[in-house]
């Protein structure tokens, strides 16, 4: 008995170390490559993970209360008609939501722009188009920054950088803050004023002026020029914001908020906007009031 269990134990112990050296988990080469096996498996996990994180960080997901809107892209094409050269002088009326801000776009045809101080003739039919051009100083009432009125100079300073020029039925509008044109004006018998630039290449233009009040301004738009007014009250940050989304290359500011104007559009209607009066609370108003007036051809 004694040697068959020796015999016994001795196969036991001989066939447990033959089993040992041919199991290949006891390979130290095999469980390094498992080790690297599931750190690789482990860092894919992780960065599927993060992944997914991030995206969701920069791809909400959407939502059924809040669609997302997409903006409709605005094309480089005229906003006006095409309209016969022959045509009876008019202004196209045409409004328009950019950013939430309703806009109403004047676009005249077949008609000059010039500049107007002091009262305008409100019965004169010749006019399509009229609304306050320059500022006025609250001092002494005289016209804020450069103004020429048909070659002569009446107003001196650069105080704000936009301005606007008509010079040989030529309409320039830009930003600078010495212009040649201004010179010009005054020998061609031309017309110049400046105003608060909004738009510059395209670009917007922030300013000093603060508060909400309806706006006004005129654009030039590859070559077109127009004139736009906000249906309420803005910012001059987001009315100029609005100009440049509409696809505006230029724009200077005219007088807004309660300041009288027109326009006559192709069926011959009036159009009025601000208060028709010439009084400001108790002050009557300046003298040196100046008006941009398109005119027919």
């Amino acid at each position: 008995m004694k040697e068959y269990k020796d015999i016994k134990d001795d196969q036991i112990r001989i066939i447990g170390e033959d089993d040992r050296k041919k199991s290949p988990f006891r390979h130290p080469r095999v469980i390094i490559l498992a080790i690297c096996v599931l750190l690789l498996i482990g860092g894919g996990i992780l960065f599927v993970i993060m992944n997914r994180e991030k995206a969701s960080e920069t791809e909400p997901e959407p939502s059924y209360f809040e669609p997302e809107a997409t903006p409709e892209p605005i094309g480089r094409e005229w906003l006006g008609s095409r309209v016969d050269s022959l045509a009876k002088g008019f202004t196209e009326i045409r409004d328009t939501l950019i950013n939430d801000i309703p806009l109403r776009i004047y676009i005249p045809h077949n008609a000059e722009m010039s500049l107007h101080i002091g009262r305008m003739n409100q019965q004169d039919t010749s006019v399509i188009y009229t609304a306050q051009a320059a500022d006025v100083r609250a001092d002494n009432g005289g016209i804020v920054g450069a103004f020429v009125l048909k070659g002569t100079p009446r107003a001196w300073g650069l105080s704000k950088k936009g301005f606007c020029a008509s010079i040989d039925g030529v309409v320039t509008v830009g930003v600078a803050e010495n212009s040649p044109l201004f010179e010009e004006a005054t020998e061609k018998e031309g017309y110049f004023f400046r105003q608060y630039p909004l738009v510059d290449n395209r670009q917007l233009v922030e300013n000093a002026l603060k508060g909400k009040a309806i706006r006004r301004g005129i654009c030039d738009r590859m070559g077109e020029i127009f004139m736009v007014e906000t249906g309420t009250p803005e910012s001059l940050h987001d009315f100029a914001q609005a100009l440049v989304d509409l696809g505006v290359d230029h724009a200077v500011y005219l007088v807004g908020s309660s300041a009288y104007g027109w326009a006559i559009d192709q069926e011959g209607i009036r159009h009025e906007f601000g208060d028709n009066n010439y009084y400001t609370g108790r002050r009557r108003m300046p003298k040196n009031t100046s008006y941009i007036v398109w005119r027919r051809k």
